[in-house]
């Protein structure tokens, strides 16, 4: 039996907010290895890298999620008792929920929406000097996620529910006064959302059949019962959160139109499926998740290692999206990368691995597509702007990461 190669460090916790995305590649490449044991919040961890790591990170015969998640994240981005923490039957059944609202015709009604977002949104910068891309996508992001979904937004309230959103997004990374933030906002839009989802099922408030917050509202478990309040609320929350998240891929994209000039033009012909490949690096390249984690469901052994039961396991997630192994010239932006790529279940993994029914890999991905997508074909097709002077770095210690500026424009123009 092989011995599982040690971080020394008593405890790595305060390093893990320290150095963020950089955490767990630093130490693969310091200790030459795809695995390691460390220590966080006084816990032993063992970390994983790598697409054979990968592969068996989503196991199901070997992980669970129960128990996975610190109690500070699903008090802040996930929700307690919500999909991400479900194991077996269970969380395949509400896995179909989900699946069932990411049909081709819905995200094509996405699309629509986040564009039509996009353009009414823009009739406010004729006169503005200062317009920040990040801020502006997450109004646009809430907008069209709130009404593709069925969620009533009055005009006046929108970017409050926007700066709802993206406080619980921004917390998961955080201690302190943004963390704190975090979780006080999820506490006010559960309860948003609780009260409409009981509206919806009084019938004091009209919902269309197939929408997301129809379908919460009314899925029923395995044992036929209808989801509590609290949990379909949180189950709908975990469709527009995310949706929201996209605002930093679109300030990302954004910055990769600007530094490579050659690449917008071919956005904006839209030559092939070339804009799916733009879309698709920005995920690969940018910081979005640094890692998720597991726990052992039982003891076995993998590739000579001992994995003990219970014990929590991490996957490198933004460090597989990097790896030389699996992509050339990794920190290089390049979209023709995917022209020939067969969409491998392991080698990228911007928002997790395996399948999609059964698995864990994130429904959502279709949603942020299409979001990125059609925010590009607004931002190269629609409308013509300058970029004035500004820092247009991102830190890869700070969790979630985005362009320090959120992408200034200004000079708007309309074609």
């Amino acid at each position: 039996m092989k011995t599982v190669p040690k971080d020394r460090k008593l405890d790595q916790s305060i390093n893990v907010l320290r150095e963020g995305y950089r955490f767990l590649p630093k130490r693969f490449a310091d200790l030459d290895t795809d695995i390691f044991e460390t220590r966080l919040l006084g816990e032993k961890v063992i970390c994983l890298t790598g697409e054979n790591g990968a592969k068996l990170f989503y196991d199901k015969e070997k992980f669970q999620r129960k128990g996975a998640l610190p109690k500070r994240i699903e008090k802040s981005l996930f929700g307690e008792n919500a999909i991400q923490g479900m194991d077996g039957d269970p969380h395949e059944h509400r896995k179909l929920l989900f699946m069932s609202l990411m049909t081709p015709e819905k995200m094509d009604k996405l699309g629509q929406l986040t564009s039509e977002q996009w353009r009414k949104q823009a009739e406010g910068w004729k006169n503005q000097k200062n317009i920040v891309l990040l801020e502006e996508a997450k109004i646009v992001l809430c907008q069209a996620a709130c009404q593709w979904a069925g969620v009533p937004l009055k005009e006046g309230e929108v970017k409050k529910r926007a700066e709802l959103l993206w406080a619980m997004v921004d917390a998961f990374g955080a201690v302190g006064s943004r963390h704190r933030k975090g979780r006080k906002a999820r506490v006010n839009a559960e309860k948003w959302i609780k009260e409409l989802i009981e509206n919806i099922r009084e019938g004091k408030v009209a919902s269309e059949e197939g929408s997301a917050i129809y379908e919460m509202a009314f899925h029923r478990d395995l044992d036929g019962n209808h989801l509590s309040t609290q949990v379909a609320a949180k189950e709908l929350l975990n469709v527009i959160r995310p949706t929201v998240a996209v605002a930093a891929y679109v300030a990302f994209g954004a910055l990769a139109l600007h530094d490579h000039a050659e690449e917008r033009e071919k956005v904006k012909e839209a030559q092939g499926d070339y804009i799916e490949r733009f879309a698709q690096e920005i995920r690969r390249l940018f910081p979005f998740v640094p890692f998720l984690g597991a726990r052992v469901r039982k003891d076995f052994m993998w590739d000579g290692y001992s994995f003990e039961k219970d014990t929590l396991v991490l996957i490198d997630v933004h460090g597989i999206d990097h790896d030389r192994r699996l992509w050339e010239r990794p920190n290089q932006f390049s979209p023709e990368r995917f022209k020939d790529w067969k969409g491998g279940l392991f080698d990228f993994i911007p928002q997790g691995g395996g399948e999609h029914y059964t698995g864990h890999r994130c429904p959502g991905e279709w949603i942020t597509m299409e979001a990125i997508k059609s925010s590009l074909k607004f931002l190269t097709r629609e409308i013509e702007y300058e970029v004035p002077s500004q820092d247009l770095s991102y830190s890869l210690s700070r969790m979630p990461s985005f362009p320090k500026s959120g992408f200034r424009i200004e000079e708007v123009e309309f074609k």
